[in-house]
Order: structure tokens, then sequence, then C-alpha cells
């Protein structure tokens, strides 16, 4: 990818895993539209520290024509999306047999619909550049059970299926599509997990370190960039060895 066409957009860039990625796409040199569905403060203030580096927007990927409009307006103002992170997502834990329809039906739509619909709203551009590639941010769920996430990890199993049929879809015309898989992350997400879960969670991890959104970050970004031209329909676990 040339300079001139390195703009990415990331999805619920404001927080957690999101930021890193935003920030670390800044540092090597992207112009970045990021997205934000609730906290505006904290999106505007991201964007401030990156000196109008990164142009933040809201998006709530319930909606089903937003990522269309969104892609045009974004293009419009900063030109072709060489990038797409779909990082964006929602949780609703319960156990299955005490899980309603409709937070069943939200996780589903979000983490699973969402990320459909913002590749559907960049493919047709990036099919007439022959150019671009996109990263979606699974979960370890999609790959080892978790009790009250059934809901959740289906909905992450369902990008690596997404993943690897798009992949096929659209290699011809030259662009990437992969998936990262992070496993326990400290963010804001995750913030009213209890010691225990938490403990649960990290007790099979190999490096005691366990994972960091940056550590995630420099994932999406290393199979963003040229470094991984050759890689695509792939999902790169970052799980401080929990499958080892």
């Amino acid at each position: 990818m040339s300079v001139a066409a390195r703009v990415a957009l990331v999805t619920g860039g404001s927080r957690g895993i999101g930021r890193e990625i935003v920030r670390g796409l800044v540092a090597e040199g992207w112009t970045v539209a990021f997205t934000w569905r609730e906290r505006e403060a904290e999106a505007r203030s991201l964007a401030a520290d990156l000196d109008g580096a990164a142009h933040p927007y809201r998006l709530d990927l319930r909606d089903r024509g937003r990522p269309a409009d969104l892609v045009v307006e974004i293009e419009e103002r900063l030109g072709p999306i060489a990038g797409l992170v779909n990082n964006a997502g929602v949780r609703h834990d319960a156990l299955l047999a005490a899980l309603p329809d409709d937070a069943w039906d939200d996780l589903i739509d979000v983490n699973l619909g969402g990320v459909f619909r913002c590749c559907r709203a960049v493919v047709p551009r990036m099919l007439r550049r022959r150019a671009g590639s996109i990263v979606s941010v699974s979960s370890l769920t999609a790959l080892r059970g978790v009790a009250g996430q059934a809901g959740y990890g289906a909905a992450k199993a369902g990008i690596l299926a997404l993943t690897r049929c798009l992949a096929r879809e659209v290699g011809s015309r030259g662009i990437r599509v992969n998936a990262v898989i992070p496993g326990y992350v400290p963010t804001e997400m995750v913030a009213d997990a209890p010691p225990e879960r938490i403990a649960a969670l990290r007790s099979t991890e190999a490096l005691p370190a366990g994972v960091t959104a940056a550590a995630v970050a420099d994932a999406v970004l290393f199979l963003l960039s040229d470094r991984a031209a050759s890689i695509t329909g792939q999902s790169l676990t970052i799980d401080a060895g929990t499958l080892a």
C-alpha cells in the first residue's frame, strides 16, 4: 500500500484494544477513522491526543444502513479505505438456559452482523481498487468454551468462518482477510469480571505476563501491513500460550 492510500477504519476505536490499534496505526503513518457508540468524550479525547491523524465517527452496529453511509463519508473526507479493523462488540454473559432471546439476538447482530455489514460496505470499493486488508477481532471463546458466553462465543466463531470464506471471495483481487483471536485482555469491557473468574480464565496461560491490548494491536498492525502480504484467510491467536 502506498503512503497516500493508507486510510484505515477501526470500529470500536475509543477504548481497550481498539484504542491501542488506533494509536499503533497513527504511529505507523496511517490516517485513521475510528468509531464510537456511547462515550463521545473518550473518542474526542483520543482524537485530540493524536493531533488530527485520527477522526472519530459515531456508529451503532445495529443500524443496518449506517456502515455503507459511513464508508462513503470517510472516503470523501479522508480518501480510499485501505484497511478495515472490525473490533467493536458487546457482551451479555449468562448461562444459556437463562439467556433471553433479545440478548442472544443482540450478541449475534452486533458481534457478527456488524462485521458482515462493515465488510460489505468496504469490499466493493476495495475490489475496484484491487487492494485492501481486513482484520477482524474474534475471541478465544470461539475456540475454548467459557460458561456463560455461548452467545458471545457463537458470534465470535462465526467471524472466523466469515474470514475464511471472504478471503476466498476476494483474494483474486489482491484483498486479504484475516482475524486475530485474543485471550483474556484486561480492558474496560471485562472490568466487571470478578477476580475468581479472571483467575480461572488465566489459569492455563503459559506466559505469566498474559496478553495486553498493545500486543493484540501489534498483531493487527502486522496483518494489515505489507509484511503480511502472503497471509489471508488466517486466524492468529494471541493467548499467552493458553492453547499450547
